[in-house]
């Protein structure tokens, strides 16, 4: 005991209540299985013990805690969320009603619009997550609060992992994006023989472009980030009235999965709107399986959990390009084999069976990693590290 109070003396000083050291033990590590090897029942019984361990200034009283702040989502931040289905819904006009070779233009300049407007809608809104640092981080290597040359070099190491993970997830998440508006139509043709020509933006092209799902997708940034402030805001007042850490996960259990079947629906009502209004069928399978996924990995990233969200993304990407890859590779001499799986797959559920199967299982494992760590208390501190 005298050694795990040694270890973390300073944020047992800080703290103003046992929930606070509680949390703080979660953030490093400590589950209740580590607390019974201390003769507790829960980390938050532990909490308690180094507290009172833990030797106050009574006669300099300790500054009055500041309360947590309460999450908000000013004006600007959601016009910034309702920016690229604006831009996605302008390019779709823009290329109905060019013909010939400006819808060439007309695309790149939609695509690289809606590409900047979605990122800054994920740096400067609920999607971006709280800034800071995870509550009772430490960083080792270091002393007198001067960073020795191994913690500089700790800490560049864990950005340039932090940094190749973000990069990989904004990589696969294109990925699945691009594979909505054309995988369908680009593994129809494959199966077919081609593809004969490029994608011409038309869905009755040689190259059909599902524009109805991806639009929907995109005007599904603004109801991501009313999820994310509404999850924010559950977890805010979790932390004010829990006293224990199963009585904050207990708590935060049903509100993120309320969050989670909130936003499917805002997803469905979208799908179906952009498909009346596109005349194109809406596509539930494929949007809902995809965001199904995008939301709990976005949720998990703000919360600077980015290693799983990268690894699922990555995993899903992957399916998808193998089942464009194999039939390709299929027409080689002597390699039919290869387009056999996804042809198999393809003849029971057709070309929507490839996203829907590798978003739909990426999804539940995501969701299922969701529910094990955004219902920790230590994920919704004031504070957060980057993983």
């Amino acid at each position: 005991m005298k050694a795990l109070l040694h270890r973390h003396r300073e944020l047992c000083e800080r703290a103003v209540d046992p929930l606070k050291i509680a949390v703080g033990l979660e953030a490093h590590g400590v589950t209740d299985r580590t607390a019974a090897r201390y003769r507790h029942r829960d980390v938050f019984s532990l909490a308690e013990e180094l507290h009172a361990r833990v030797p106050h200034n009574t006669e300099r009283p300790s500054p009055e805690p500041r309360p947590l702040p309460v999450p908000r989502f000013r004006a600007g931040r959601l016009l910034l969320t309702l920016l690229p289905g604006a831009l996605g819904a302008a390019t779709v006009t823009g290329l109905r009603l060019a013909e010939g070779t400006p819808r060439l233009p007309v695309a790149l300049g939609g695509l690289l619009a809606v590409a900047l407007a979605t990122r800054a809608a994920l740096r400067h809104s609920p999607l971006a997550g709280p800034p800071g640092t995870r509550a009772g981080r430490t960083v080792s290597g270091t002393r007198a609060g001067r960073p020795t040359p191994g913690a500089r070099a700790g800490r560049t190491t864990i950005g340039t992992r932090v940094g190749a993970l973000g990069t990989l997830g904004t990589l696969c998440t294109l990925w699945l994006l691009g594979y909505a508006l054309l995988g369908d139509g680009l593994l129809h043709a494959v199966l077919t023989g081609g593809p004969d020509a490029p994608p011409t933006g038309a869905p009755e092209g040689p190259w059909p472009t599902a524009t109805a799902p991806a639009l929907a997708l995109l005007l599904a940034c603004a109801p991501a980030a009313w999820c994310a402030h509404l999850l924010a805001a559950a977890a805010h007042r979790g932390l004010t009235d829990s006293r224990t850490l199963r009585q904050f996960t207990a708590a935060m259990t049903p509100r993120l999965l309320g969050t989670y079947a909130l936003f499917l629906a805002a997803l469905a009502a979208l799908a179906a709107l952009c498909g009346t209004a596109l005349h194109q069928p809406a596509a539930y399978p494929q949007v809902l399986t995809l965001g199904a996924l995008l939301l709990p990995a976005r949720l998990l990233t703000v919360r600077h959990h980015r290693r799983a969200p990268a690894r699922v993304l990555g995993a899903a990407a992957l399916v998808e390009a193998l089942a464009l890859a194999l039939p390709t590779a299929g027409r080689l001499p002597g390699c039919a084999l290869l387009a056999a799986p996804v042809q198999t797959l393809v003849d029971v559920g057709g070309e929507a069976a490839v996203p829907v199967l590798a978003c739909g299982i990426a999804a539940l494992a995501l969701l299922r990693h969701a529910g094990r760590t955004l219902t920790r208390a230590s994920a919704h501190a004031p504070a957060g590290a980057p993983e």
